[in-house]
């Protein structure tokens, strides 16, 4: 008898969906990684370097002080009786904490919330957003959420009916997007960012990209940006931003903008806006233009990725409309609570004048340097390296860099049944530990092959990762060279 469950009988969206920044050559890796615990010496490498995805507190990154001090005294609320705390813990941080847990009812941080989140953590998000863009901002438009993902796949659940509608994504685009369209069932119509301007954004490319996918009876749905980019690292231009406003508003597309990576700015000559600032400051109000805007705690310069927060704001939409969204966040109950917190903190930290500002700042200002110094470092190296060309990292965590590869090279990755950038990022794994993922799995020009390396190493092995890169790629461009 045939097994009831087989890989032909399962949900052919599921079979479809496909995330390579824990692919492929991630399952590998750990592969080696137990073999590197189980038989030392047995590999030309002493550690797996994990380049493959932005989650900096396993390559050695430390949390913010004043959001673990806070995060603690929240979980543990009997902390804040006992005397000792005073000089365990900053003022600040105790204050912070007490405020927020008189926000909780109950002051139970593992008891449910309400399903949009606590509302005092709303409250505070809200004027955190009101602070940074000079607009209002409302609680009632914030939805907390484990991380942007879940925020992501609630708005691909929302506006996919059916194979024929379409969102709109650029490419080379966070694998996020494109496995959750698969999974709900929906169309990708792709544009293409142009490497060639430091990845920009084209309207007339958006334009095409839309008529042509019309033309063959998709209905598009929603526009998304990501800014700054991943993996691209670019940052947009206000006036670039502004055409995009403009183009979804006259093509009535919801505009999902992911802006997960607004703290990790690394040039001096952009700064970032969000689309919402950008929209309002054209006179646009809430009944102009639908926007759900994405903020996590997992990147920036606090890298929470395991804590999981994050949250939507969603403006634009009709009551009717934002009823089904609060429906579908209610079928998850709520997000868990200590990310809650988290996103508060992040959209409000210390101010000058508190007793952890001075901490803060340095923590902050100490990681976001060395992340610029970083990016600049493997950008350098990556355009000294024959065949590569690497483009600035202006924002986000990630290099993204072509390699043009011999002809020799594309025809045995052909005989491995792999495609050359992944036969590349596997065989640059198994010589030197680096794990990166190949730009097959973000979606590049045809054509062309691309890798994509995070700058999280710590700042000290950076020179180590950069040696080791390079005697692989002499080595594997000798054995391959035409």
């Amino acid at each position: 008898m045939a097994a009831s469950v087989a890989v032909e009988n399962l949900n052919p969206k599921v079979l479809k969906c496909e995330y390579a920044v824990r692919g492929e050559i991630v399952i590998h890796a750990q592969r080696l990684q137990q073999q590197l615990q189980t038989q030392p010496g047995s590999l030309p490498f002493d550690e797996i370097l994990y380049c493959n995805i932005g989650n900096p507190q396993s390559l050695g990154q430390q949390p913010v002080t004043f959001f673990r001090e806070v995060l603690a005294l929240c979980d543990h609320p009997c902390l804040l009786e006992k005397e000792e705390t005073k000089s365990l813990f900053s003022a600040d941080a105790i204050s912070r904490a007490k405020q927020i847990l008189s926000s909780i009812p109950g002051r139970a941080t593992g008891a449910y919330s309400h399903s949009q989140g606590i509302k005092g953590l709303r409250d505070a998000i809200a004027a955190g957003i009101a602070s940074r863009d000079g607009f209002p901002a409302n609680a009632d438009d914030i939805f907390l959420t484990d991380g942007a993902s879940p925020g992501v796949h609630m708005m691909m659940q929302l506006l996919i009916r059916n194979e024929k509608d379409g969102i709109l994504c650029p490419i080379p685009q966070y694998p996020l997007y494109s496995a959750s369209i698969a999974l709900h069932g929906g169309a990708l119509v792709p544009y293409y960012l142009d490497e060639k301007t430091g990845w920009g954004l084209e309207i007339s490319d958006l334009k095409k990209q839309l008529e042509d996918a019309r033309s063959k009876g998709i209905d598009v749905r929603a526009l998304v940006v990501i800014n700054p980019g991943n993996p691209t690292g670019q940052v947009l231009a206000e006036d670039n931003q502004c055409d995009i406003v403009k183009f979804c508003k006259n093509e009535g597309l919801v505009l999902l903008a992911d802006e997960v990576y607004q703290e990790n700015i690394y040039v001096d000559n952009k700064k970032f806006s969000s689309f919402k600032k950008i929209a309002r400051s054209m006179g646009y109000g809430e009944d102009d233009l639908p926007l759900v805007s994405f903020q996590s705690v997992s990147k920036g310069y606090y890298g929470e990725c395991g804590k999981r927060g994050g949250y939507m704001e969603i403006t634009g939409f009709s009551a009717p409309v934002r009823e089904q969204i609060y429906k579908i966040s209610s079928v998850n109950l709520c997000s868990n609570i200590t990310g809650q917190i988290l996103a508060s903190l992040v959209m409000n930290p210390p101010k000058v004048g508190d007793e952890s500002y001075a901490s803060y700042k340095a923590e902050k200002d100490g990681i976001l340097q060395s992340l610029a110094r970083r990016a600049k470092a493997l950008e350098d190296a990556f355009n000294n390296l024959e065949g590569f060309s690497c483009n600035k990292a202006e924002g986000a965590m990630y290099l993204f860099p072509q390699i043009l590869l011999p002809q020799k090279a594309i025809e045995a990755a052909k005989a491995a049944k792999k495609a050359p950038d992944a036969f590349y990022a596997l065989r640059l794994l198994e010589s030197t530990g680096i794990v990166v993922v190949p730009g097959s799995g973000f979606g590049q020009v045809p054509g062309t092959w691309h890798i994509r390396c995070t700058i999280l190493p710590q700042e000290d092995k950076i020179p180590a990762v950069i040696t080791r890169f390079k005697a692989f790629h002499e080595a594997f461009m000798a054995e391959y060279r035409d």
